[in-house]
C-alpha cells in the first residue's frame, strides 16, 4: 500500500498544474444545507462535496448509496445486493449520526434501532444534486446531524413542457423504468417523476459471493413517485408543496437459503412552504411530514413498525453590509413511535452568520443553536468556519463544530434491549482543507463522548464511558488532464477507534476511488471507474473476517443516437472479483446493463 500512496500523491502534485472550466462551474453551484440559506459553493467554509446531475448521468448510478460511495470520506456497507440493509459511514461515524434529507424533509427512520436512514431504498431519478456537508452540523440542523448532512435535491420544472423516459435491463433480471414530466409558466410549475425497480437479485447471505447462485434469490421491488407543485402569487410571494412515496418489498436472509424472510416498507414524505422575497430578506415558513411503516416476517416471527415525524419551522435570511448574511430560524419537531406508543418533541432556535472581507477573499461563518427536548437535557451547539482565498484559486479553510446525538425511542424503550438510563452523545469535530484548481486535501478529527453501543453479549444498549476518536485525511482531484479526457481521483485514510483504542468494525483504513472520462469521439462518452479497499475487519479490534484488500473495476459507454434519444452500456465488476463487504453477505458478480432514454 505504501507504493500506492506514494504514486497517488505524486499524481495529485502533478495535477495541481492543470485547470478546466469544470471546476469553476462547480464553484458556482448554489447549495442550501450548510447554513440553511442559499450560498454559492465557493463562498461556503464547510467541507462540502456535491454530486451533480451530470455526475449521475455520466456514471448511470442506480442508487443514492452507489453515488455516495464515490465521495472521499464515505464508505458504504450493504448486507447483500440492491434493496438489502445498507450502512453509510461518513468520516468513520455510524449511519445514525448523519441527517438525510430529501428536498429538505427528514428521511431518517425513527423506528429503526439506531434511527438511521434506509439508504437501501433511495433510488436515482431526476436528481438535481446531492449535497454532502461533512463535520458536526447540529448548530444548524440539531441532533442526528453530528457527522454531517446529506441533502438530496430533486429537479425543479423548467420553462415550458418537458419530459423523459428511460428503461434499463440487465443481470439478475433487473428492470428499471423511469418517467418524468414537468411544466412551468409565469405563475405555476409542476413536476412528476416515477421510478420502478424490479430485480430477482441474488442470495443476500452466502459463504462466498461466487456461491450465491447455489442459494435462493432475494428479490427486490421499489416504486418511488415524487410530485412537486408551486404557485407564484407575484414576484415576491410563492407557495410550494412536494410529496414523495417510496414503496418497497424485499426478500432478506436470516440464514443462507432463507425462503421465508421478507419486509415491506412504505415511506411518505410531504412538505408545504411559503416564501417571501423582498429587498431586505428571504423568509420561509414550512411544514414537513415523514411517515414510515415497516412490516417484516421471518422465522423469528412478524414485526411491525410505525413512525412519524412532524416538523414546523420559520427562518429568515437577511443580507447586510453588501456581502454579509445572517439567517435566523426556529423549528419544532415531534417524533412518534406508534407501535411503542412513545414520543418526544424538540424545540430549537438557531442563528447562522456569514461575513466576507477584503474583496470577498476572507469568509468567516458562525452558527449557534439552542435545543429544548421534552425527554433529554437541553443543549447548545455551535460552529465556526473560515476560508481564505490566497492567489489563483488557492484557498485554505477550517471548521470546528459541536454535535449532539440523542438516544432513539427504540434504544430507550425496547422491552428486551432498551436502556432508560442512556444519555445523549456529545461530539466535537474539526477539519482543515487546502484547495487549488480541482485538487483538495483535508485533515479531519472527531471526538465522541459517551458513545451509545449495543453490548456484544447481551445486545442491550449501553453507554461507553470515555472518548472515541476518529481522524483521517481525504485527498481529491477532479479536472481535465488532456483534451477531452477528465480524471477523477480520491483517497481516504481513516483511523476510527473507540475509547479503548480499538479499531471500529467495517471501516477500511484506506480507500481509493478512480475514474476516467473520455469525450474524444463524436456522440460517444467512455468511462472507466473503480475503487480499492484496504484492510478492513468485520468486528471491533481487528476481530472477525478480513473483508478488505481488493479492487473493483466498472465501465460505462454512452451513445447519443439523436437529439432526443440516447443509449448506454454499463459493466459492473468487470473482472468478476469475488469479495464481501460484510462477512457472510454476498456482492454482485460481473453484471452488464443496457439502457435507452428518450426526452422531449
Amino acid at each position: 500500500m505504501k507504493k500506492i500512496n506514494v504514486s497517488l500523491v505524486a499524481s495529485f502534485l502533478i495535477a495541481t498544474n492543470l485547470y478546466s472550466q469544470q471546476t469553476s462551474s462547480l464553484d458556482e453551484i448554489t447549495i442550501s444545507s450548510a447554513t440553511k440559506s442559499e450560498e454559492k459553493l465557493k463562498n461556503v467554509t464547510a467541507n462540502v462535496d456535491v454530486i451533480t446531475a451530470e455526475d449521475i448521468e455520466l456514471r448511470k448510478f442506480k442508487t443514492v448509496a452507489e453515488a455516495l460511495n464515490t465521495i472521499p470520506g464515505i464508505q458504504v456497507s450493504p448486507s447483500g445486493g440492491i434493496g438489502q440493509q445498507t450502512s453509510v459511514f461518513l468520516r468513520g461515524m455510524n449511519s445514525d449520526k448523519t441527517l438525510v434529507l430529501i428536498d429538505g424533509i427528514r428521511y431518517n427512520d425513527i423506528t429503526t434501532p439506531n434511527g438511521a436512514a434506509n439508504f437501501e431504498h433511495l433510488m436515482i431519478n431526476d436528481i438535481e444534486r446531492i449535497e454532502v456537508i461533512k463535520g458536526a452540523q447540529s448548530s444548524i440542523w440539531g441532533a442526528d446531524a453530528s457527522a454531517g448532512v446529506i441533502n438530496i435535491i430533486t429537479k425543479s420544472s423548467q420553462d415550458g413542457t418537458h419530459g423523459n423516459a428511460s428503461f434499463e435491463y440487465g443481470r439478475y433480471d433487473t428492470k428499471i423504468s423511469k418517467a418524468n414530466i414537468s411544466h412551468k409558466n409565469e405563475n405555476f410549475d409542476a413536476k412528476l417523476g416515477v421510478v420502478r425497480v424490479d430485480t430477482d437479485g441474488f442470495s443476500a447471505k452466502s459463504p462466498k459471493s461466487s456461491e450465491a447462485k447455489n442459494y435462493e434469490d432475494d428479490g427486490y421491488e421499489n416504486t418511488t413517485a415524487n410530485l412537486k407543485l408551486g404557485y407564484n402569487f407575484d414576484e415576491n410571494n410563492r407557495v410550494s408543496t412536494s410529496y414523495e412515496i417510496i414503496d418497497t418489498k424485499v426478500n432478506f436472509d436470516s440464514t443462507p437459503n432463507d425462503k421465508i424472510s421478507k419486509a415491506n416498507t412504505l415511506t411518505h414524505l410531504a412538505n408545504i412552504t411559503y416564501e417571501n422575497r423582498n429587498d431586505i430578506a428571504l423568509t420561509k415558513v414550512y411544514g414537513n411530514y415523514t411517515d414510515i411503516k415497516r412490516d417484516s416476517k421471518s422465522s423469528f416471527g412478524t414485526l411491525n413498525f410505525r413512525g412519524k415525524v412532524k416538523e414546523y419551522g420559520l427562518n429568515t435570511s437577511i443580507d447586510y453590509l453588501n456581502s454579509s448574511n445572517v439567517t435566523i430560524g426556529a423549528d419544532y419537531k415531534d417524533f412518534e413511535d406508534k407501535e411503542m406508543n412513545k414520543d418526544y418533541d424538540n424545540k430549537g432556535i438557531f442563528i447562522s452568520n456569514t461575513n466576507k472581507f477584503f474583496d470577498d477573499k476572507t469568509i468567516f461563518t458562525q452558527a449557534l443553536r439552542y435545543d429544548k427536548y421534552s425527554d433529554f437535557e437541553n443543549k447548545t451547539t455551535g460552529k465556526i468556519g473560515i476560508k481564505q482565498y490566497i492567489i489563483n484559486e488557492l484557498n485554505i479553510s477550517s471548521n470546528y463544530g459541536t454535535g449532539y446525538n440523542v438516544p432513539t425511542i427504540y434504544q430507550l424503550n425496547d422491552i428486551t434491549y432498551g436502556n432508560r438510563d442512556l444519555n445523549p452523545e456529545k461530539i466535537k469535530s474539526y477539519d482543515l482543507t487546502v484547495e487549488y484548481k480541482g485538487f483538495s486535501i483535508t485533515y479531519f478529527k472527531t471526538k465522541i463522548e459517551n458513545m451509545i453501543n449495543s453490548n456484544s453479549n447481551t445486545w442491550v444498549y449501553e453507554q461507553i464511558e470515555g472518548t472515541s476518536k476518529i481522524k483521517g485525511t481525504e485527498i481529491a482531484y477532479k479536472n481535465e488532464v488532456v483534451e477531452d479526457t477528465f480524471l477523477n481521483l480520491s483517497y481516504t485514510n481513516l483511523s476510527a477507534k473507540n475509547d479503548k483504542d480499538e479499531y471500529l468494525a467495517r471501516r477500511a483504513k484506506n480507500k481509493f476511488n478512480f475514474g476516467v472520462d473520455y469525450y474524444g469521439l463524436k456522440d460517444f462518452h467512455f468511462n472507466i471507474n473503480g475503487e480499492y479497499i484496504g484492510t478492513r475487519y468485520d468486528k471491533v479490534n481487528k476481530q472477525g473476517a478480513s473483508t478488505g484488500n481488493y479492487t473493483i473495476w466498472n465501465a460505462v459507454v454512452d451513445y447519443d443516437i439523436s437529439k432526443n434519444f440516447s443509449t448506454y452500456l454499463k459493466l459492473d465488476n468487470i473482472f468478476n472479483k469475488d469479495y464481501q463487504i460484510v462477512d457472510g453477505y454476498a456482492t454482485s458478480q460481473r453484471a452488464a446493463f443496457v439502457g435507452l432514454k428518450a426526452s422531449f
